[in-house]
């Protein structure tokens, strides 16, 4: 049959990236806890495509999802973006994931245990020189409470909940619940799925006990990445969804731990890949 996809383009131009978008699929996380995690994915999957071919094959991305089925994780991305780039003779290859990941909590007296969700995502890319890069991001839900709210009023003081979205690049495989645990130590109070009256008193306690900024949430995370030698490249921001303003509260970081050498020689894998950004590891 006549392959269309393979045919000559006139027009000589190159796209950066042609693929599939919200596949909904089930993957398997690692999880501390219990080994592995099932749940469901949204995936991208793009690959760039020359000048002299009018289209790629789309069918060959769920092919290679198929292929993987039942094994898909962090620790395949290498071999899936490898197989995906060779299946659609390609130079370069995306895959995102974003999913769900459940943490069962205990409430902090009563012990009262219930799920509570965060949303992940595994961002991969490979280059002609088959370099990978992974960039992984939580967003994690918490409680912050004003400094200066606290020290102005003579009765309590504004709360808001907020999100921390840590994105972060490793020399080493790093549990999810560790960086979800991180980010929750540096806000007022850690949020839960399943309160009493017992445990509701404890953490607006807590909280009131510990104001934060939002300035300081991002640089406690800061300092806590900034020691753990495992990470080579890091972005936090923290939202404050302010309870008596109709804005939110803002703050963002970013450091690159590697070299500058190192930055100038691995920086364009993943160019143009989506807010957390891809590089070359």
């Amino acid at each position: 049959m006549i392959d269309i996809q393979n045919m000559p383009d006139e027009r000589n131009i190159d796209i950066d990236r042609v693929g599939i978008k919200n596949v909904k699929y089930p993957i398997t996380v690692r999880d501390r806890a219990n080994g592995h995690q099932s749940t469901v994915a949204d995936i991208n999957m793009f690959v760039d495509l020359p000048r002299q071919f009018k289209g790629t094959h789309m069918s060959r991305f769920l092919e290679t999802l198929n292929i993987y089925h039942g094994k898909i994780d962090i620790t395949q991305f290498d071999d899936m973006l490898k197989y995906m780039k060779r299946k659609l003779r390609a130079s370069k290859a995306h895959i995102e994931f974003s999913f769900p990941y459940f943490m069962a909590k205990k409430a902090p007296v009563t012990k009262s245990e219930g799920l509570i969700d965060y949303r992940c995502s595994f961002k991969g890319a490979v280059n002609g020189d088959n370099e990978i890069d992974i960039v992984t991001t939580i967003e994690v839900p918490v409680t912050t409470l004003c400094p200066c709210s606290k020290e102005i009023s003579r009765y309590g003081a504004h709360n808001q909940r907020s999100i921390i979205t840590l994105s972060y690049r490793s020399d080493g495989f790093i549990w999810l619940e560790e960086m979800i645990e991180l980010a929750e130590s540096c806000a007022s109070s850690e949020i839960y799925s399943l309160l009493k009256r017992e445990d509701e008193r404890y953490v607006t306690e807590k909280a009131y006990d510990n104001p934060v900024f939002v300035e300081d949430v991002v640089r406690a995370i800061t300092e806590k990445l900034n020691s753990d030698k495992r990470i080579i490249w890091f972005q936090v921001e923290s939202e404050n969804f302010e309870s008596i303003h109709n804005h939110s509260a803002y703050a963002f970081i970013e450091r690159d731990k590697r070299t500058a050498n190192q930055v100038a020689d691995l920086i364009d894998v993943a160019a143009g890949s989506a807010a957390a950004g891809v590089y070359r590891r």
